[in-house]
């Protein structure tokens, strides 16, 4: 993760330079904790095990000091998995032989076509004008928008910045105050988190490595059945928490004029438009309806991806689209998911459940949650990486709990949604993180800071309170 750096103050003549950054420190760090892992006798652990510790630690501090771009940090990882005999080829890159990463390649490309062919643009102006009409509304327009938008963006980052479109120049015509700008854009890309949650095509990402983690297959409609209701009171609870803490600075007058005009000159539906929309309807049905003809959702949405690039049925993909397919990002989740099923092979996430949880799984199913969730938020403001924290956390809570019975969903959706909701500052979700900055969504560290505070406490609510419950009452636990 890497966010942009802060401009550079010139020092006077003969003023000392700094020997060291914090990716420096972090690189030498990184290389000490994996040389000395690797070495001790850790009772316990194979020698495979202490070097997958090693490797995995250095990587996650690699990753939290910024050492180097998380994809060449990840390249890393993977190569030193392989070449150093601790995990062969098959399961260090075993995810490029699962459908999860062919699900994310096929989200971007959806994206893609979605903002492209002036689709998402129109249902953003569309909303905008019905039901936009003051500050408040506007607030909610960002979560609602992004929960309308997850049926047909599978990630959440080009939604968010599609809305973002929109929204700056309601902003600027409005003559909103910088303050209200910058809740506005905390609304898009902080809403964007827990309306992510309440399909499993919200975030091909997160959403996907749960449930490869959990072992379990879960369809389209598995997902909303277990994570919809939660997901909705965790958007409904976001919201409502953003809107007591930050109150609108000024009067507020949105312009609908320029919005219809705007729209106006859109024209009609476009024959591009038409076509986007057809496939992306068509992949919806399929993904609502995998239960019945068994085609997994990675595969609906390649087929979508290849007919919205075919000549006269398509069209709206072209050759530059696949630059939409983040390479590095890729290789990231990879390498965060070989840091569970290297574990496993070398009996690392054995090991780490026996030295991190007691004895014994809790009997009580709230208590539980409570464990869980407090090992999740922990290890996640050290460590920062929602994918890193995952790839950790997951294996070892699902080997904590394999004697117990419960169903390996259980422990990783609980992992899931305590990571796909915490934060304290923007490094501790990439949802935040990308539109840090007045060049995108407008607000800053101290903006986050103030809405992820109080928020943990809402992480606990959903994990505890709604998800125990409701999954008791849909049979899951």
């Amino acid at each position: 993760m890497a966010t942009a750096s802060p401009p550079i103050t010139p020092k006077a003549p003969g003023a000392p330079r700094s020997a060291f950054g914090l990716g420096q420190i972090g690189f030498l760090a990184g290389i000490l904790v994996a040389v000395v892992v690797s070495l001790l006798p850790i009772e316990g652990l194979s020698p495979e095990g202490r070097r997958c510790l090693g490797l995995s630690l250095m990587a996650v501090i690699f990753w939290a000091t910024k050492v180097a771009h998380p994809g060449y940090v990840s390249v890393a990882l993977l190569t030193l998995y392989i070449t150093l005999g601790v995990a062969p080829v098959e399961v260090t890159f075993g995810l490029w032989t699962k459908p999860i990463v062919y699900l994310v390649v096929g989200g971007y490309l959806i994206a893609a076509a979605v903002k492209g062919s002036g689709l998402g643009q129109r249902i953003a102006y569309q909303y905008i004008l019905r039901f936009v009409t003051g500050y408040r509304s506007i607030i909610v327009g960002a979560y609602a928008l992004g929960l309308v938008l997850s049926l047909l963006i599978p990630h959440p980052w080009p939604r968010s910045f599609l809305i973002m479109s929109v929204m700056i120049g309601i902003i600027k015509s409005s003559g909103m105050s910088r303050k209200d700008g910058a809740n506005v854009g905390l609304a898009v890309f902080a809403g964007s988190a827990p309306t992510s949650m309440i399909l499993l095509t919200g975030d091909s990402l997160i959403n996907s490595i749960a449930c490869q983690f959990s072992g379990q297959a879960v369809s389209w409609l598995g997902w909303l059945k277990y994570m919809g209701v939660p997901g909705l009171i965790a958007s409904i609870l976001t919201l409502v928490l953003q809107l007591k803490l930050y109150k609108p600075d000024g009067e507020f007058h949105l312009d609908k004029e320029s919005i219809r005009q705007k729209l106006s000159e859109m024209g009609g539906f476009s024959p591009s438009e038409r076509r986007c929309m057809f496939w992306v309807a068509l992949a919806i049905v399929a993904w609502a309806t995998d239960s019945i003809h068994g085609i997994n959702t990675a595969w609906v949405a390649l087929l979508a991806v290849v007919g919205l690039s075919m000549p006269m049925i398509g069209g709206v993909l072209k050759p530059p689209s696949w630059n939409d397919v983040p390479i590095a990002t890729l290789l990231f989740l990879t390498a965060a998911l070989a840091i569970g099923t290297v574990g496993a092979y070398t009996g690392m996430n054995e090991w780490l459940a026996g030295v991190l949880l007691p004895e014994t799984v809790p009997a009580n199913p709230f208590l539980f949650a409570a464990l869980v969730t407090l090992l999740g938020v922990a290890i996640h403001m050290v460590l920062g990486s929602v994918l890193a924290v995952m790839g950790i956390v997951i294996p070892t809570i699902i080997t904590f709990t394999a004697a117990s019975g419960m169903n390996p969903l259980v422990p990783s959706l609980l992992v899931y949604t305590t990571l796909a909701m915490h934060y304290v500052l923007p490094i501790h979700h990439m949802n935040l993180l990308v539109g840090l900055g007045e060049d995108q969504g407008l607000y800053t560290d101290k903006d986050v800071m103030r809405l992820g505070l109080p928020l943990t406490a809402v992480v606990f609510v959903i994990t505890i309170g709604v998800e125990v419950i409701w999954w008791r009452i849909t049979g899951l636990l």
